[in-house]
């Protein structure tokens, strides 16, 4: 594996995190499984986690409310953005003019209205950019982008993607710091830029939960498996986005649907045919929760669920149907008994009988992380100057029909896209 590689002294890269939350938390303790990667800063505007910080890495950690004073140190390489949506395009654009690369979470930004100047940004910067949907990082989703290309299942028309939870905390409602306040909390930095707002703990420990300041249940979770899709079809994204959803159970106090679909159309394309993608969150599903991606196509399905894949085929015979269920038993008989003459004697035994092929099934090996080989896939192309797969236009494809489908929710509406260049069409 990559991370088991040897690292001298000068493939040291340094790194900052802002953002010291669960996800903050999660990227951390992944990057720094990377041989050669070192903690040195981290900002949050809770002072609880910059507490934290010093008692999981030591009291040497450079800790900071303000995350300006990060990007102003020289001795940080790159930094890891976790913070609310609302603060991704502006610290991100900030952090390159530093000089500093960048792991940002998703979705890569708040509006579809920031995401071309991300964009652009990165471009200029020469600094590796990369968004945290780790899935197009997995071995899992390699394989069935393989098995998609070689035509394993004909020609794809329909991918059904679903993301369910049945949990508070899969609902964002996290356990509250006992200390919670603006005197623990820099809340004016928080809401800097918008318009005034009273503090409120649950808007900034449960963040999700509001658009000014999250992106809800198509931003956090329908953006990853838009990221597995178009990393799979090689798709630059769809056309058409429209979205239905609904506030279900968790009321407490969120503007963002607990219950969400989303009907996507991809056109027909250099990388693919024209498809329908169908989104799913559900956050409190009687099934217990569950995550599957399903693509099928005109010969059969690859199933993407639980760190595995599985092929099933389904083949038509080269003859069409007769007999059965067929308007052939509703015509005279002396009709039905040429037709079916006129049949068998057009198509072999063989040509009546549909194709078999055996199941395919794929896992990854016991033990494997995907989001470390997303990290190792950055800091390899931060010490070799090279390139990855979900940098800030990839990012900016998939956070953007993301994001319509909370514009269609919204706004009751078709939201059009073109996903060539990236932007709105009426």
């Amino acid at each position: 594996m990559r991370y088991q590689k040897k690292f001298t002294a000068n493939d040291q890269v340094n790194v900052a995190v802002i953002g010291f939350g669960i996800q903050g938390h999660m990227d951390v303790g992944t990057a720094l499984k990377v041989p050669g990667v070192k903690l040195v800063a981290a900002c949050d505007l809770y002072k609880g986690r910059l507490l934290n910080a010093k008692e999981m890495y030591g009291n040497d950690i450079f800790t900071t409310q303000n995350y300006q004073e990060i990007l102003d140190r020289k001795d940080v390489d790159a930094v890891i953005i976790a913070t609310s949506d609302h603060w991704h395009a502006r610290i991100t654009k900030e952090a390159l003019k530093k000089g500093k690369h960048i792991y940002c979470e998703k979705p890569m930004v708040h509006y579809i209205s920031e995401g071309m100047g991300v964009v652009e940004a990165a471009k200029a910067s020469n600094k590796i950019v990369q968004v945290g949907s780790q899935r197009v990082s997995s071995v899992v989703f390699a394989k069935a982008q393989e098995l998609l290309k070689s035509g394993e299942i004909g020609k794809l028309n329909m991918v059904n993607a679903v993301y369910d939870r049945q949990s508070s905390i899969g609902a964002w409602e996290y356990t509250m710091p006992s200390d919670a306040s603006p005197e623990t909390v820099d809340w004016n930095k928080y809401v800097e830029g918008m318009n005034k707002q009273s503090w409120d703990p649950k808007k900034f420990f449960w963040w999700r939960n509001y658009k000014d300041f999250g992106t809800g249940v198509a931003g956090d979770l329908f953006v990853h498996l838009l990221s597995g899709t178009h990393f799979i079809t090689g798709s630059k994204g769809p056309e058409k986005i429209f979205a239905a959803g609904q506030l279900s159970y968790w009321k407490d106090g969120r503007d963002v649907p607990d219950v969400m679909t989303g009907i996507i159309q991809y056109p027909d394309s250099p990388e693919h045919p024209a498809f329908e993608l169908t989104l799913q969150v559900n956050f409190i599903s009687g099934t217990g929760g569950s995550e599957s991606t399903k693509f099928v196509g005109e010969e059969g399905v690859i199933e993407i669920k639980n760190n595995g894949l599985t092929v099933h085929h389904s083949i038509m015979p080269k003859a069409p149907g007769f007999g059965g269920y067929d308007a052939v038993f509703t015509y005279p008989k002396a009709m039905q008994d040429t037709l079916t003459q006129q049949y068998n004697a057009k198509y072999t035994a063989d040509e009546k009988k549909a194709v078999s092929k055996p199941d395919i099934n794929f896992k990854a090996p016991t033990g494997y992380n995907e989001h470390l080989d997303h990290h190792t896939h950055f800091f390899d192309a931060i010490r070799t100057n090279g390139t990855v797969v979900e940098d800030a236009t990839f990012g900016f494809r998939a956070a953007a029909p993301a994001l319509a489908c909370n514009a269609s929710y919204f706004e009751k509406k078709i939201i059009n896209w073109d996903p060539v260049n990236m932007k709105l069409k009426p």
